[in-house]
């Protein structure tokens, strides 16, 4: 539990194209444009994508993202200034959500999904499951990832 959603409970999104950052803001999140959503990164990759890129794991620190990576995760990015406030994520730390974003890597060679809380905009964070299926159905979702089953619309 906590304020970060570090890819438990958390709402992920393609990261490669604005409009993956476009969609969340205004169809899930309903929140203003200007607000940045975080990227999860496989750790062994983060120095690929960030200045000085290391370890990690809270969405706590800012980090530039390189230049030559901005179009590969441009909704993870703050649109004003060139940086993220990763997550990077380890198999040992959270297998399946590792094991996710090394499957998004095999099929798009991209090892980072944007993630942002799963709450509508001025909600907290969902806390049981039953929270979690309200706020489905409540937002632009296209599915729900839950106690080992999928829920999709």
């Amino acid at each position: 539990m906590g304020p970060r959603a570090l890819g438990n409970r958390s709402i992920i999104a393609d990261p490669r194209t604005s409009e993956s950052r476009q969609r969340v803001n205004e169809y899930v999140k309903d929140r203003e444009q200007w607000r940045p959503f975080a990227p999860s990164v496989v750790e062994s990759r983060a120095d690929e994508y960030f200045v000085d890129g290391r370890r990690a794991p809270f969405m706590i620190e800012t980090f530039d993202v390189r230049p030559e990576k901005r179009d590969e995760i441009a909704a993870a990015i703050h649109p004003s200034d060139g940086t993220a406030r990763p997550q990077t994520v380890t198999e040992s730390q959270n297998p399946q959500y590792y094991r996710l974003l090394d499957e998004f890597a095999d099929i798009t060679g991209v090892p980072v999904l944007l993630n942002t809380s799963f709450n509508d905009h001025g909600e907290p964070i969902v806390t049981s499951p039953v929270q979690a299926i309200s706020d489905f159905y409540s937002m632009g979702l296209d599915a729900l990832a839950i106690e080992g089953l999928l829920v999709e619309k």
